[in-house]
């Protein structure tokens, strides 16, 4: 059975092969349009995502090869299949060439339909996984261009690879700087609609009483200034992926208008009568804990069901401490190219500063206390001199061990070790240099208590 996704488009202008195509795809779990011109078929190819599209050679206002061109140069993932008459087979070898799946000659059974169908899908299917793991290897330690091997991250990995092409709608909860923009980028990159508008829209970012305008787009008149038709922003992302960063800031009127977007796939424009289909996978990101949102009535509850069929959490950097060798090395490279510098890497001294601040700008703020060590150092080695003040101005309360009350101090002693081996990411050298313990010490406790440890990370 065809996956909900699968979308075929029939192009020709004989209404009995037309209404004949999209009965037998439908039939096998296919979504199916049809058109009868070239101009026709192209309108609806711009305006929605497809997989697949049968089209005869010869139509009104041009061939199927002239539209094969036309699409394969802007879209190459959209597979063709050529619908030909008797004797004209040499032209379809000749589309095969220029990028089109395959044939097939009229008249034709349904079994031959559907055969072609599934192969030219597989085919397209293969295609965007390579893809993906193209995109999925480009960087060392990590994947989809983010950075970190800790268990946070290579959830968000697994979970990017099997939400990322589908239309699902995600919600990207996290802190300030822990990079929900990334992982909203490697979703759409990774989905079918990779080569179609990625809009990015900021809710907080836009006075209040001209987001609607923004969003939805206006006709001309509408109110004074509207001077000509406005498209949406909305609007440009169809076919494509809009992202609504801090989507709780949204005033509340607004979030019932996209519900309603979202559930009915149209829209309408300010002064506008008529309405306009769209079609848009929606990645929604906010830094508010959303359901306190929805309890204070800043997020509606109806809104935040439809665009949370997938949650991502992205974890702030004081969860994900193991991935700071890996951010230092990356920030590293980057700095020292820019300021001309050569510097090897950081002292364990550095290392032990950096393990111990709270990062509430979580990987943002840590890229930028790494450009600033750069700037400072002037041997080849960071030392915790080289790093601003503020992660060094520790203060009461940075650093919490929470342990239950009515604990010995055995139990004490097993959950202070337990929860600072979480904090580093496994790492027993920086577990050892928080607890001031010597590391042989550690590992006797650690194996005392039964406590886990990378080892990996350890060396």
């Amino acid at each position: 059975m065809a996956q909900p996704s699968e979308r075929i488009l029939v192009v020709d202008d004989e209404r009995a092969i037309t209404d004949a195509l999209r009965v037998i795809l439908a039939d096998h779990g296919y979504a199916v349009e049809t058109a009868g011109t070239v101009s026709e078929a192209r309108r609806i190819l711009s305006g929605r995502q497809f997989n697949l599209v049968f089209t005869d050679l010869r139509l009104p206002d041009a061939t199927g090869l002239e539209l094969l061109s036309r699409i394969k140069s802007d879209e190459p993932e959209i597979e063709f299949i050529l619908m030909t008459a008797h004797g004209s087979t040499d032209v379809a070898i000749e589309a095969i060439k220029r990028g089109a799946f395959y044939y097939i000659e009229k008249p034709f059974t349904p079994d031959q339909v559907v055969a072609l169908a599934e192969r030219a899908l597989e085919r397209g299917a293969i295609k965007r996984e390579n893809q993906t793991l193209k995109l999925s290897m480009t960087v060392k330690g990590g994947a989809f261009g983010m950075i970190g091997r800790s268990q946070p991250m290579l959830q968000i990995y697994e979970t990017i690879r099997t939400a990322a092409d589908s239309d699902a709608s995600v919600l990207i909860e996290g802190e300030s700087g822990t990079g929900k923009e990334m992982i909203a980028t490697a979703l759409h990159l990774n989905s079918k609609r990779a080569r179609r508008p990625f809009v990015r829209i900021n809710c907080a970012a836009i006075p209040r009483e001209l987001i609607e305008s923004e969003l939805f787009g206006y006709r001309r008149g509408a109110f004074t200034g509207a001077l000509r038709d406005k498209r949406g922003l909305i609007e440009a992302a169809s076919a494509g992926t809009l992202l609504l960063d801090e989507v709780a800031e949204m005033p509340s009127h607004l979030q019932a208008k996209l519900l309603r977007s979202l559930q009915e796939h149209t829209l309408r424009r300010i002064g506008d009568e008529q309405e306009t289909s769209v079609d848009f996978r929606l990645i929604a990101a906010t830094n508010r804990d959303t359901l306190q949102a929805i309890h204070e009535g800043v997020l509606r509850d109806d809104l935040y069901y439809r665009i949370s069929t997938i949650k991502i959490s992205a974890p702030p950097l004081r969860e994900r401490l193991g991935d700071l060798p890996l951010l230092a090395e990356e920030f590293l490279a980057r700095y020292c190219e820019r300021y001309h510098k050569s510097i090897r890497g950081l002292s364990e001294t550095a290392y032990s500063v950096l393990a111990r601040y709270q990062w509430p700008g979580n990987v943002r703020e840590f890229e930028s206390v790494i450009e600033h060590a750069v700037l400072f150092c002037e041997g080849h080695l960071i030392t915790e001199r080289c790093l601003p003040e503020q992660v060094h101005d520790l203060r009461p309360g940075d650093y919490k061990c929470v342990i239950a009350p009515f604990l010995t101090l055995e139990q004490i002693e097993r959950e202070a070790i337990q929860q600072t081996v979480e904090r580093t990411g496994g790492n027993v050298k920086k577990a050892a240099q928080i607890l001031r313990l010597h590391r042989p010490t550690l590992y006797r406790k650690l194996k005392k208590y039964g406590i886990k440890t990378s080892d990996a990370v350890a060396k």
